[in-house]
């Protein structure tokens, strides 16, 4: 039942965080010209994160143009998995939720929903995994790529020593931050459901009526079986010298009687 409850809503917490992420940057090239002196120029950005289509405009101090750049790098297959792997996760949980309270006995008819539901939390448990491992890694990169400091470097103005470029305002990572975490606690939580829902499958309940002998075990119940068989042997041949025993002196005593013919001894 916590399964239920929690799986959903942590599943939205962790691809919401994600998905409506707008960032924004303000750096300021202050040109020794005075006629362009103290220029702002404000980046926006956000999710999927292909940094490389986002451009912004940056002064020339030698002329009164402005030329168009680009940040670098593209993290959007693993913000793009990590919110999938969300979204997918949150459409199963609801349809579990409906199966659990509505259709309990179908769920458990002919014992063929839990095995179900197992493989599908495993495979749940490791895309949870692998989805927030590589959106953590993407998540470093995106705050080196939109650094301040990176991002003067792509401005040609700011490389003269006459230049003075600064960074005014850096983007804020809380948000991302979350999402990271949330994706963790996904793992955690579907991870730790694999035992309760493998013991609802009949391999547990299989697992525990024919447990496995260790070789000691065995080693026991070889020499029980050899020491009851050789006292089976042992009476046998006790009831065989027995009734040896008995024979020869039956034939001894009818020998020794003597032997009537009409009533009358021959000797």
């Amino acid at each position: 039942m916590c399964m239920v409850i929690f799986a959903p809503i942590f599943a939205i917490c962790a691809f919401a965080t994600c998905g409506g992420y707008y960032g924004h940057l303000r750096v300021k090239v202050d040109c020794a010209d005075s006629r362009q002196s103290n220029r702002s120029i404000n980046i926006e950005f956000g999710y999927p994160f292909r940094l490389q289509q986002v451009h912004f405009r940056a002064p020339l101090c030698e002329t009164k143009r402005e030329e168009i750049l680009f940040l670098d790098g593209d993290f959007s297959s693993s913000a793009q998995f990590f919110v999938t792997v969300g979204v997918i996760t949150f459409l199963y949980s609801l349809l579990a939720t409906v199966v659990y309270v509505f259709y309990q006995n179908k769920y458990l008819k002919n014992n063929r929903g839990p095995p179900v539901d197992f493989v599908v939390t495993v495979i749940f448990s490791l895309m949870w995994l692998v989805s927030s491992c590589c959106w953590a890694k993407a998540l470093s990169d995106i705050k080196t790529a939109t650094k301040p400091t990176k991002v003067l470097l792509l401005i040609p103005a700011c490389s003269a020593q006459e230049n003075k470029c600064t960074a005014a305002q850096e983007p804020h990572w809380s948000r991302l931050n979350t999402s990271v975490v949330f994706g963790f606690i996904n793992v955690i939580l579907w991870a730790g459901n694999i035992w309760f829902v493998f013991k609802e499958t009949g391999w547990y309940k299989m697992g525990q009526r024919y447990p496995t002998r260790s070789t000691s075990g065995k080693r026991e119940m070889r020499q029980r079986l050899y020491s009851e068989s050789s006292f089976e042997i042992q009476e046998e041949n006790f009831g065989m010298q027995a009734y040896r025993q008995g024979s020869f002196n039956q034939s001894q005593m009818s020998q020794g009687l003597p032997q009537t013919y009409l009533g009358q001894p021959v000797m």
